[in-house]
């Protein structure tokens, strides 16, 4: 256990049994003031901004102060709520952390630059690298979805000694996604292309429509029709915060700049790595309702990309952290354990 740890979790509150079935070490911290939730979707858990070298970072964390430490990364168009039927579950035996991705929730947009390196998964990365070790943690477990899961698997490859083990859901690897471009993904992940055009173009659009663009990505992604109301999986509420965030110029900007660096500097940096190998164990969990499923051998890409690769397909859709919580915790559960 590294010195800073030890700091970190003598200053944490005892744990004792809650409501919710745990309260969750609270830490005071000299560097940030602890941000009020406006609605408590994770009751028990601190709130801290964070700041790394490049960006502040929304960080939500608590859990079990003796357990192994593991950090959840969202994808689009969501933020750290996504895990909010998983995190109170991992917590009784994890110490869990979860964040904003740069560009994302409440965490800090900061200017893509010409080359949009500062939206590039290493540098996305190093800022969950810097979150972690700032709560004194120098190797963890990361589980990521979607856009959080190219984040992750950047992570792995750049920081490869940080990681005990690897959790990607529902994506293949972005390389070979782009190498093998096909009538039906460029129709099925057009926002893919729409997001890249030049500024304000795609700005624009999305902006104009923010809070429809939202709900038929969390509709398709989900498995849905346009034309239906949002699922039992997505409260109001959850719907309400999503839309808080995401329909801010700034957000939707970054969003885009994300989707510039998957096509440009990201791509870069895969074909320069493209024979290095994810080296802790990895799992791959996807949708069987998901476009992957029927595109990809989805395990297969995966098992290109690691020494080490098991998976499965669940029978859902893309947001597997809300629409089968409970499947999902237990397998992580059950990996992060043997």
């Amino acid at each position: 256990m590294s010195p800073k740890r030890r700091e970190f979790l003598k200053n944490s509150m005892a744990l004792a049994p809650a409501a919710a079935g745990v309260l969750f070490a609270h830490v005071a911290s000299a560097e940030t003031e602890p941000e009020t939730q406006r609605e408590e979707f994770f009751n028990g858990f601190k709130t801290e901004q964070i700041k790394t070298s490049g960006a502040t970072i929304k960080t939500v964390y608590g859990g079990n102060r003796n357990g192994s430490p593991v950090l959840l990364l969202h994808g689009i168009p969501e933020t750290h709520v996504l895990w909010r039927k998983v995190a109170p579950a991992l917590a009784q035996d994890f110490f869990v952390v979860m964040t904003d991705l740069r560009g994302y929730g409440d965490s800090s947009k900061p200017p893509g630059g010409g080359d949009h390196f500062a939206y590039s998964k290493r540098a996305m990365a190093q800022d969950q690298v810097e979150v972690m070790k700032h709560l004194g943690f120098e190797k963890f477990a990361l589980v990521g979805h979607d856009r959080g899961g190219r984040a992750a698997h950047r992570l792995a490859l750049d920081h490869s000694l940080a990681l005990t083990k690897l959790v990607i859901l529902d994506i293949v690897p972005t390389y070979l996604l782009y190498q093998h471009i096909t009538q039906e993904f460029a129709t099925i992940f057009y926002h893919w292309f729409l997001l890249i055009q030049p500024p304000p173009f795609p700005e624009t659009m999305v902006q104009n429509s923010a809070e429809y663009f939202l709900k038929c990505t969390l509709l398709w992604l989900g498995g849905s029709k346009l034309t239906d109301p949002l699922p039992d999986w997505i409260s109001p509420s959850v719907f309400q915060e999503y839309l808080r965030t995401f329909r801010q110029p700034d957000t939707i900007h970054a969003i885009c700049e994300d989707y510039r660096a998957a096509a440009s500097i990201d791509l870069a940096h895969d074909k320069a790595d493209v024979d290095k190998k994810i080296h802790c164990p990895l799992l791959v969990l996807w949708s069987e309702k998901g476009p992957f499923h029927r595109m990809y051998d989805v395990l297969q890409t995966w098992r290109d990309r690691a020494v080490q690769a098991q998976g499965k397909v669940m029978p859902t859709g893309h947001f597997l952290p809300e629409q089968m919580p409970e499947e999902l915790t237990q397998d992580i559960t059950t990996f992060l354990r043997t």
